[in-house]
């Protein structure tokens, strides 16, 4: 799915890398999956339930209080019509709490008005941004109409639990019940329609919750939000760049909100003529370089530039003397989709994987260069969110288990950043995993004292384990191993809150 940004490597950082030591967990480090198990981990689960998780392998801390709360596409089909993309799929909240060294499982589907008006027709009446269009090719002709799916991202903020998807305001739910409560648009602040993010950050300072809403065209506007510990949302700044943006993440640091405006094109006739979804309207523009914008606290903009490459997540920034860092996930490429493919049948051999980068930015000079950190195919990279914004020395982030090429994420590393050290833990050949979230352990001093809480798809027993481990010691084994009665289908992204309901 994913493509490559292979860049320059510069000699010291060569030799400094050349010195990593990768340990490996107690599993066999396989470099071999099957894809039939990864496949079936692409099915829906149309259930909701709750109930308690009595099968646990392991113990879990009681020091460990809180929910863990997960979004993603739950729903892939209509009564078997598969949607196009799987990002196109329904949004469904997973919530995982944890109290007294027991845990509570229930999920529940986003219940959008599009969700329920395709569930009661039982068929797919909507287009999807990835790759799905209705079953006849003239149904889509002049129908702009993209569903909220509501899919990408949960967070508990200002005591309200949101779903988000970037492309429209979010959804908010019950915490306790994850029950739908309605559109949220923060007391009229949102406009019907109105882009919010989808990767906010929170200031582990201040408490403000930072996200940003993309209007795009060929010049695009990009509105940045702040949320304040009680919820109430202003606009901090609003800009027109000249270009499409697609943005699906940015970078935080106390003065500076960080994009990588990728260098792509959106070529609008073949969508609005219904022939092809918005996704698959998307290309690179070749010798375009990509641009760095950075948005100062009063909302003035500086445009750099560096080498062309696609990124989706970063994983963190900080400001170091007269410098920015920024650490980001790079691709050469943005992953187009081609009409009537099958996102099953993708051939990993041919996909080049993405990797792990550090770019140093001099906004008074305009001077950028940049560095690998993690050449291994990863995605979704996590820190301890109390180091959002700030320096810091551990990065976690998914992996493929083998050192080179590509296949489904099935490991976890951890990044020394200091030394340079990778650890790994595996679950292959058969686990398949999504995005780490990390738990500080409560009045914890060093950066690592905490946990890492991952979904893990077992294809042995057709079933999902929520895993933690010990984020210093990631190597060894599980800290515990949560065993649900059935599959959640991969996800996308989540968080985690020190808050329990008791009664969820």
């Amino acid at each position: 799915m994913y493509c490559y940004n292979l860049l320059t490597i510069q000699s010291v950082t060569l030799l400094k890398f050349m010195s990593q030591t990768i340990a490996n967990s107690s599993n066999s480090l396989s470099d071999s999956f099957s894809r039939a198990d990864w496949q079936r981990g692409y099915q829906s689960l149309r259930t909701e339930q709750a109930y308690s998780i009595d099968r646990i392998d392991g113990e879990l801390p009681l020091e460990l209080e809180g929910t863990l709360f997960r979004n993603g596409p739950g729903l892939l089909d209509i009564n078997g019509q598969a949607y196009g993309h799987p990002f196109d799929g329904d949004g469904m909240i997973c919530s995982i709490s944890f109290h007294q060294g027991k845990a509570h499982f229930a999920n529940s589907f986003v219940k959008t008005p599009e969700f329920i008006a395709e569930q009661q027709a039982g068929k797919i009446l909507y287009r999807g941004v990835f790759g799905t269009q209705k079953p006849i090719w003239w149904q889509n002709f002049l129908d702009l109409k993209l569903k909220n799916i509501a899919n990408t991202n949960v967070i508990y903020h200002g005591k309200k639990l949101l779903a988000l998807w970037e492309a429209s305001r979010p959804y908010r739910l019950d915490p306790a019940t994850l029950e739908t409560i309605g559109v949220e648009d923060f007391d009229g602040a949102l406009r019907p329609g109105q882009a919010f993010t989808a990767h906010p950050r929170l200031d582990p300072e201040t408490g403000d919750l930072w996200g940003f809403g993309v209007e795009a065209g060929p010049k695009s506007t990009i509105t940045i939000y702040k949320l304040d510990a009680s919820g109430k949302l202003t606009t901090s700044c609003q800009h027109k760049v000249p270009g499409f943006c697609f943005l699906h993440d940015f970078a935080y640091t106390p003065n500076y909100r960080i994009f990588l405006q990728n260098p792509v094109e959106f070529n609008p006739l073949p969508f609005v003529l219904g022939m092809r979804s918005a996704g698959a309207c998307i290309g690179m523009k070749p010798n375009t370089p990509t641009k760095i914008l950075l948005f100062d606290r009063t909302g003035k903009l500086t445009t750099l530039e560096t080498e062309a490459g696609f990124v989706f997540h970063h994983c963190n920034a900080f400001e170091q003397d007269d410098e920015i860092v920024l650490d980001s996930i790079c691709y050469a490429d943005y992953p187009k989709l081609d009409p009537g493919s099958d996102f099953l049948d993708v051939d990993f051999d041919r996909v080049v994987p993405g990797a792990l980068y550090r770019f140093k930015i001099d906004p008074k000079t305009g001077a950028v260069s940049r560095s690998i950190l993690v050449k291994r195919s990863c995605e979704f990279p996590a820190i301890n969110p109390k180091h959002v914004g700030r320096a810091y020395r551990y990065a976690y982030m998914g992996a493929i288990p083998k050192a080179e090429g590509n296949a489904p994420l099935q490991a976890i590393l951890k990044l020394d950043i200091e030394t340079g050290n990778q650890t790994i833990h595996n679950f292959a050949p058969r686990g398949f995993i999504g995005e780490p979230v990390f738990i500080p352990r409560p009045n914890s001093v060093r950066e690592d004292d905490g946990w890492i809480a991952v979904v893990v798809f077992d294809a042995a027993f057709d079933r999902s384990d929520v895993v933690i481990l010990d984020a210093a010691k990631i190597e060894a084994e599980p800290v515990a191993t949560l065993h649900l009665k059935h599959h959640i289908p991969y996800g996308l992204h989540g968080s985690f809150t020190p808050q329990v309901w008791l009664n969820s």
